[in-house]
């Protein structure tokens, strides 16, 4: 390799902020989802379409994976992307499990305090709390998960497999990318899924079919996108995008409205429904391209906005999402003990929405700020590479001596 590739691969990546800013307000959207009968969730996606945030974050993290180790792989650098991708693998995984266990121990606490097993009950810890011995390596094992906490499994198994799907994207694009619709349809149809815990019961995000949105976003960061961009935003696609959105906003509304669910002929019932959220249901998966399609199309990369204040705190969210993920599953179960122990009123709820976004971008704050100190430790020559979720701007691969 030679000096001039060395310094295209050590140059760094632009940050996209369209990217921070859109995870940062699937966080939010995740947290508001998960407190139950909260009037203020009325405002995230999953009300007025097919897909939710879980497709925002999946898609999303499959983008960077292939615009940023795209380059890498492609210099022959596969086993330094491999060794990033398998280290944030394990952080996740450790992540994960400290979750689980202060999730857990924070939900144990609570239906004692209160005398209250709906919260064990609810929340599927009571089986952890009846058989912690036997629960304790289901869980290791990410066979046994509690409510809320079924995505981030689904995301280390994905960067796992994430240097083998970006080797095969590089050397060919298309045939990787129909080799993950192929296994999305194979799994359908043999029902292939990830044994879970307790017996009989699968993940609930199923990766042999998620993967086809990892992998289709990684498509699309590695740049195979732009070879298609004329077709994919000419008026024709954005108007048949345009009708479905509207489709889909027309069905949900069914769900809120029997006047108008019963407009709807009783064969198409038939032919969408189910609409499966575990084995990634097409409808889903186009909707969400179809809002890509308009979004990318209203917001582009320089758009100005982005660089405003008040757009700040869901970017801040979106470029710290692990750790503030975890902070949303412990702030939507205080939300819910609060709304469920005094009172489930309207301005309550407000409130506890509120103030929980606003201790989100607290932190994210605060993560931020301990990111500028300086670290006097690190030499000059192990420069950190940047995670896939916090700050591909500072993106740099160590190349081996000789090289």
């Amino acid at each position: 390799m030679t000096t001039r590739d060395q310094s295209a691969l050590l140059a760094p990546v632009e940050r996209d902020l369209r990217l921070d800013l859109f995870r940062g307000i699937g966080l939010w959207m995740i947290f508001l989802d998960h407190i139950p009968h909260d009037v203020v969730a009325w405002l995230t996606l999953r009300n007025y379409g097919f897909s939710d945030a879980a497709e925002f974050f999946v898609f999303i993290s499959g983008y960077l994976v292939g615009w940023i180790y795209g380059p890498i792989v492609a210099g022959g650098w596969f086993v330094a992307a491999l060794k990033r991708l398998w280290r944030r693998a394990a952080e996740m995984y450790v992540a994960h499990i400290m979750l689980f266990l202060l999730f857990t121990a924070q939900i144990a606490r609570t239906a004692r305090r209160f005398d209250n097993p709906m919260y064990a009950d609810e929340f599927n810890v009571h089986n952890f709390l009846d058989h912690p011995d036997i629960l304790i390596g289901q869980a290791l094992s990410l066979r046994y998960k509690p409510v809320n906490l079924d995505v981030l499994p689904l995301y280390i198994t994905l960067v796992l497999a994430a240097p083998f799907i970006v080797w095969g994207l590089v050397r060919r694009p298309n045939l990787t990318l129909a080799g993950s619709v192929v296994l999305y349809v194979l799994s359908r149809w043999f029902d292939w899924n990830i044994a879970s815990y307790p017996p009989g019961t699968t993940w609930y995000f199923n990766p042999f079919c998620w993967q086809l949105m990892f992998v289709s976003a990684a498509w699309c960061g590695i740049g195979q996108i732009d070879k298609i961009a004329k077709w994919v935003w000419s008026k024709a696609v954005m108007g048949v995008a345009a009708a479905w959105i509207a489709f889909a906003l027309v069905i949900v509304m069914t769900w809120h409205i029997p006047a108008l669910e019963a407009l709807i002929p009783k064969w198409m019932i038939k032919a969408i429904y189910p609409i499966d959220k575990t084995d990634l249901d097409m409808l889903r998966f186009t909707h969400f391209l179809a809002l890509a399609i308009w979004v990318t199309h209203f917001v582009p990369r320089r758009w100005k906005p982005l660089h405003t204040s008040w757009l700040r705190p869901a970017i801040l969210c979106g470029q710290h999402s692990l750790p503030i993920f975890c902070l949303s599953v412990f702030l939507s179960f205080s939300a819910h003990w609060i709304l469920t122990q005094y009172t489930k009123g309207t301005w309550e709820q407000l409130a506890v929405s509120l103030v929980g976004i606003v201790i989100m971008v607290g932190a994210a704050w605060l993560l931020d700020r301990a990111e500028r100190v300086p670290n006097l430790f690190v030499k000059v020559t192990d420069v950190e590479e940047a995670a896939i979720e916090s700050d591909p701007a500072a993106i740099v691969t160590v190349l081996p001596a000789g090289h």
